[in-house]
């Protein structure tokens, strides 16, 4: 039996699947400290301090606060604080203000996104199928909210649940995560679902391990994925092969 005729959902992740950032993360933190008059901060160490701060952070808070009750505005302000802090830079609390509202305004726009070209048409594909499509996510409530809408990934269109880390209180690679989309996909079996994502830890072994079919993409040619694909997933060069691979797979080898 051919794996499209058996599915009834497909899940995917969104960075570093559907959209990536242009430029890193750092980057824009020094252009919010310069435009504000500071002197331009630099850019490695800033990046540095950014990976850091956010890695703390997700450990301390996880899922952007969620079991603490912190407001999503309040975990971001820490997180960029001590990003400047761990990259050297202090600043007193007028000036860190106008840095951050700068840094939380641009990363809730479309500005440091862009979308691959294959993201919208796979998609809308899917839909046409009459699958489910569902994104599943570490990120926060503005990726429904703002920032998909923003680059034209819109529910109703182009997808139609979402599992958000920051909205439903658990992560990838948490198993959890999947569990939850099967039961907003309208509790369908995981037998009936493919999970697509970029990460073997986060999206292959916990979507595979509650039942669903899963492939990887690998759009940037990591040396990972010479160790994904010896382990046996199915990593593919982007959605247009994806939707081939889907067409003619059989669910028996998926």
């Amino acid at each position: 039996m051919a794996l499209l005729s058996k599915l009834r959902c497909i899940t995917i992740d969104v960075t570093g699947t559907l959209i990536a950032y242009k430029g890193e993360l750092g980057d824009y933190y020094c252009l919010a400290a310069k435009a504000v008059g500071l002197p331009c901060p630099d850019y490695k160490r800033m990046h540095e301090g950014f990976k850091v701060a956010y890695t703390n952070m997700a450990k301390q808070y996880p899922c952007f606060g969620f079991d603490a009750k912190m407001p999503n505005i309040k975990w971001w302000t820490k997180c960029v604080q001590d990003s400047f802090d761990k990259a050297g830079y202090s600043y007193d609390e007028e000036t860190l203000e106008k840095v951050f509202k700068r840094i939380y305004a641009v990363f809730g726009s479309s500005a440091p996104y862009t979308v691959f070209e294959d993201s919208v048409p796979f998609l809308r594909w899917a839909r046409g199928k009459g699958l489910r499509v569902g994104i599943v996510s570490n990120s926060e409530y503005r990726y429904q909210e703002v920032i998909l809408p923003a680059l034209g990934i819109n529910r109703g269109s182009e997808w139609d649940f979402g599992v958000f880390s920051g909205i439903d209180g658990v992560e990838k690679p948490n198993p959890k995560i999947y569990e939850i989309a099967l039961q907003k996909a309208g509790n369908i079996h995981a037998s009936e679902v493919l999970h697509i994502g970029d990460s073997f830890r986060k999206d292959y072994i916990p979507a595979r391990s509650t039942g669903m079919h899963a492939l990887l993409l690998d759009r940037f040619n990591t040396p990972d994925a010479v160790a994904w694909r010896k382990a046996g997933a199915p990593v593919l060069p982007d959605l247009v092969t994806a939707q081939g691979w889907i067409e003619n797979q059989s669910c028996e080898i998926a």
